[in-house]
Formats: C-alpha cells, sequence, structure tokens
C-alpha cells in the first residue's frame, strides 16, 4: 500500500468516528490492533478502542473531530487534527455537563499494515480539555 492509500485510508477510519459510526470505524483496524490512548497506556483490539472513544466523545453533543493536516512515510501516517464540542451528555473527568464548548488538538500516529491501522497513539493535553469541561460559563 502506497502513503497516498494509507493517507486515504486514515482519513476514512476519523470519518466514520466523526459520523459516530463506530462499526465502520472498527472495520479500518487490524486484528492485533492496539490504542495507545496517551503515551504507553495501551488497549488492544477493535472493542477496546470503541470503548474507550465511546466513553470520551459519549460525554459531548454535537462533536466535530476533523483531520486539518495528514503527513505519511512507509506504513506511519500523522494527523493533526480538531476536536470541538458542547458538554451536555454525560460526564467527563467525574465533571457534570454544564454546556460548555470544548475545542482541543490531538497529533494521531497510526501505524498501517495489511490495508488496515495496527496502531494508534493518540497524544494532546488533557488538563486543557479538563480545564474547559470544568471552567464556569
Amino acid at each position: 500500500m502506497n502513503v497516498e492509500n494509507n493517507k486515504e485510508l486514515v482519513r476514512g477510519f476519523y470519518e466514520a468516528i466523526d459520523r459516530e459510526d463506530y462499526d465502520a470505524a472498527s472495520e479500518f483496524l487490524h486484528d492485533d490492533f492496539v490504542f495507545y490512548f496517551q503515551v504507553d497506556s495501551p488497549i488492544p483490539g477493535a472493542d477496546g478502542f470503541v470503548a474507550s472513544e465511546k466513553k470520551n466523545f459519549d460525554a459531548f453533543g454535537d462533536f466535530s473531530f476533523r483531520i486539518l493536516d495528514i503527513l505519511a512515510e512507509g506504513d506511519r501516517v500523522a494527523a493533526y487534527m480538531i476536536f470541538e464540542g458542547k458538554h451536555t451528555k454525560m460526564p467527563a473527568f467525574g465533571i457534570e455537563p454544564k454546556g460548555n464548548f470544548v475545542r482541543f488538538s490531538l497529533c494521531m500516529w497510526l501505524t498501517i499494515k495489511e490495508g488496515k491501522i495496527i496502531e494508534k497513539r493518540a497524544h494532546f493535553d488533557q488538563s486543557d480539555i479538563k480545564s474547559q469541561v470544568e471552567r464556569y460559563n
């Protein structure tokens, strides 16, 4: 698979997440997939990934999760992304929803194997997100 195909694979994966279509997102994942939520906290398998993402995203209504920039070399893809949404549905960081608008950037590093995503590493500032969730309007 060439780098352009790898970038399209990653775009399709994140488009499925943006639609909250976790079944479709899971189809992009290799059988041996591992998700690293921050530095070295591995979450194995598609089911673990979906549970982790839903736990985070289900707190936000009408969120947007889009790629602003994407780079690829060999079997690696890097995506710079922006998340935007209102904290309206469920607690996040143990904080009840206040309707706060939350916007933060993320960097994702993904590894492709056999036409599927085998590893995803997420990097973002949790303290920034928490401060946006807990602030008073």
